[in-house]
């Protein structure tokens, strides 16, 4: 492939316009979507005009949507109108929900009646749901149906169908009834009926259902594809297992941004982070950053109100950053096992309070073993190894060290599952503000538990 770019890229330089055009004519169109992934939008506009026909087909079908949507900004109105009736409705309403609304409104208005009516279809569903990424084209066969009748069916439709593998079984009304897989149907008699070889024993989901919840069905029983129903139980429609990948890796890439505190409602958050105007990066990444400038602000305030037992007990200012760094490697973790485990269904929400104390108890358990062992150490290092010990100090700060290891991890392993809940229930976008809240929660709960810890232990033992 990088010999491929390396002549398209050259050819380009030197505008040798017909030698590119020989080349993509020479490649396999699987190539040439590989390459145009690399391109920048003017490079993409270029080779994309002087592709065939069949493969420029091919290729915007499978670019990225937002790919897409900057080559429809390039081409004539008629060649875009072309491209996007070529595409499955699925893929097309995918598209069209990225465009500004007067670009939706002409485009679907010159897509053939057929295509129109599947588009509107789609696009009446809410956004994110079943009903919104499902194909209406399927086949819909009857009951009574021989498996020779079936498959004649089939054979006239296959072209106009996203999948075959799966074929679904209906009543008069639509109502979904059973499914034949394609190889059952292949290997049937002649003349056994459909609804001696259909299975009755099946898994839907409604129009309404959450893509994700959709996503995670399809991942979990391992099928190819997934039947859509109405409200009476008809099919309307159905969803691939690709789309459930993308759908997965969307939620998944959404996920890393938002767990970094970047959070956005563009649909092309990557591509504005890193194409964007500043302006447009500011209003991605500064909110939750300004939200933890205030915690360690207050961080700091707190410190300062220990002024006095910091100058009474310098050496226990050495034990900060372990407190804080701990609590916090602490709490992130539980914060992406809980998120991790929510995008795989692995959390159930009647079972939350049973999840929340095994992850309290699996702080309090590394919290118990790295208390003990930091605290050991301070004693050594301020104790037994300091050029002027003093033992009743080394003593009193090494146990408020280890005494406050143990909170602290406890306490952020509990919110670490806490915050990220709550946020959900007040359905919140817990991705992105769990992490700057679960920080300044820790910062400021921890300087206060450490600190407490150290003036008690310094005045049992007469340090101050």
């Amino acid at each position: 492939m990088e010999e491929i770019k390396d002549l398209i890229l050259g050819h380009l330089e030197s505008k040798d316009i017909s030698a590119l055009k020989q080349v993509l004519v020479d490649t396999c169109s699987h190539v040439i979507l590989d390459v145009m992934q690399t391109l920048d939008e003017h490079e993409q506009a270029i080779v994309f005009r002087l592709l065939p026909k069949e493969k420029s087909l091919y290729v915007f079908e499978n670019l990225e949507t937002s790919d897409q949507e900057h080559l429809l900004g390039s081409l004539t109105h008629e060649r875009a109108i072309e491209l996007v009736e070529w595409l499955d409705p699925d893929d097309r309403v995918r598209l069209l929900d990225e465009l500004p609304t007067e670009v939706t409104k002409k485009l679907v208005a010159r897509l053939s009646a057929d295509e129109r009516a599947a588009t509107n279809l789609l696009m009446g569903y809410e956004p994110e749901t079943a009903g919104r990424i499902m194909t209406p084209n399927f086949v819909r066969l009857r009951r009574n149906l021989k498996a020779s009748e079936a498959l004649e069916k089939i054979k006239r439709k296959a072209y106009d169908h996203e999948t075959i593998y799966s074929l679904y079984v209906t009543d008069t009304k639509g109502k979904l009834e059973g499914i034949v897989s394609l190889r059952r149907l292949l290997i049937a008699g002649a003349d056994e009926k459909l609804e001696d070889i259909m299975t009755t024993e099946f898994t839907s989901v409604s129009t309404s259902t959450d893509q994700e919840e959709v996503a995670r069905l399809l991942q979990k029983r391992d099928i190819l594809a997934i039947p859509v129903v109405d409200k009476d139980g008809c099919i309307v429609g159905i969803i691939t297992v690709d789309d459930a990948i993308d759908i997965l890796e969307q939620e998944a890439t959404e996920d890393i941004f938002e767990k970094a505190g970047l959070s956005s409602n563009e649909s092309n958050l990557s591509e504005t982070l890193i194409k964007g105007s500043l302006w447009s990066i500011w209003k991605i990444r500064m909110p939750f950053l300004l939200f933890t400038l205030v915690g360690g602000l207050v961080a700091g305030f707190v410190m300062g109100g220990f002024e006095s037992a910091i100058s009474s007990l310098v050496i226990a200012v050495f034990f900060v950053p372990v407190v804080l760094d701990m609590g916090g490697s602490t709490g992130v973790q539980s914060a992406t096992i809980f998120t991790r485990a929510s995008i795989l269904g692995h959390i159930e929400k009647k079972r939350i309070v049973k999840h929340i104390t095994r992850e309290t108890f699996v702080g309090l358990s590394m919290g118990l073993f790295t208390g003990v062992l930091c605290g050991a150490a301070a004693f050594l290092w301020q104790g037994v190894f300091a050029s002027q010990p003093s033992y009743i100090e080394a003593l009193s700060v090494s146990l408020a060290v280890g005494s406050a290891l143990i909170i602290v991890m406890t306490l952020a392993a509990l919110i670490g599952f806490v915050v990220p809940y709550i946020l959900i229930k007040l359905k919140m976008d817990q991705a992105a503000a769990s992490g700057a809240i679960i920080t300044t929660i820790k910062d400021i709960s921890g300087l206060l538990i450490y600190f407490g810890l150290v003036i008690m232990f310094s005045t049992i033992f007469g340090v101050f």
